[in-house]
């Protein structure tokens, strides 16, 4: 696939970010990468982040698009790097993305680059990674909850925010359960009852009748989680299903307490 040559002032800005003087690429780091993407370090005295500029540039220039721009960037910021600092990671990407939402691109959680919708202003690129961030943590969202949605929520795409936190509570079920199936199905198989004296997972010790009650509430509101959000952001169009901010925050709180009681759900090998 072929990625469009970025503008010079967004690239430029990128290398702000790649460069920075506190946590940027050290000067040697700069000269390695560039190096092992096969892109000439045209101006190796200058300061880091014009540097790191001036050789991306123009090796765009010469590719007439940026691919090899897009190589190093990957090279860059792969995951794999960052395993023992995830939070520079993720300052990083928000970082970048807050660009290069405005060339229509966005760096991913695998680190490479994919197309976004193009933002057109600050607020845009800016306010729902900072603002919708800071209203979860403010509400104390299971760190799974942020982990699964951190993509969305850089870009403040709701709609793919939804559909990822509620992809997260039925794969830490499966990850419970070795199970395979998903939404309804996938709750009445784990936590479903039935004929059987205990299901795979309980939600506490089920030996009183208000134990049980809450057990087969929590099933019914994982229910309505799957059958609420879920089913309709898995199948409908984006355009017809609108998502707003506090749509997110209120869904991402019940996928946060979804969260935590599955973290205390004990499998009980029957």
């Amino acid at each position: 696939m072929t990625i469009p040559s970025i503008s010079e002032s967004i690239l430029e800005k990128a290398c702000d970010v790649l460069g920075d003087t506190a946590t940027g690429l050290s000067g040697s780091e700069i000269a390695r990468y560039l190096r092992d993407c096969d892109i000439q370090d045209v101006n190796p005295a200058i300061t880091k982040r014009i540097r790191l500029y001036e050789a991306l540039r123009a090796r765009q220039k010469i590719d007439g698009c940026a691919n090899n721009v897009a190589a190093f960037i990957h090279r860059v910021m792969n995951p794999v790097r960052h395993i023992q600092n995830p939070d520079y990671f993720r300052k990083k990407q928000a970082d970048l993305n807050r660009v290069l939402a405005f060339e229509g691109l966005r760096l991913s959680d695998e680190g490479m680059l994919e197309t976004c919708a193009i933002t057109r202003s600050i607020s845009g690129a800016d306010a729902a990674a900072d603002q919708l961030r800071h209203k979860l943590l403010e509400r104390g969202v299971h760190a799974d909850v942020l982990m699964f949605c951190r993509a969305e929520l850089v870009q403040g795409n709701y709609f793919h925010a939804v559909l990822e936190a509620s992809k997260s509570v039925a794969q830490k079920i499966r990850d419970k359960t070795a199970l395979k199936s998903d939404g309804s199905e996938l709750v009445d198989e784990a936590f479903g009852i039935g004929k059987k004296p205990y299901p795979v997972l309980a939600f506490n010790a089920l030996a009183t009748d208000s134990e049980r009650s809450e057990h087969t509430g929590l099933m019914n509101l994982m229910k309505g989680f799957f059958g609420t959000f879920r089913n309709p952001t898995a199948h409908a169009p984006r355009i017809a299903w609108k998502v707003t901010e506090q749509d997110a925050l209120d869904m991402m709180t019940v996928a946060s307490l979804l969260h935590r009681r599955l973290d205390e759900a004990i499998k009980t090998g029957m």
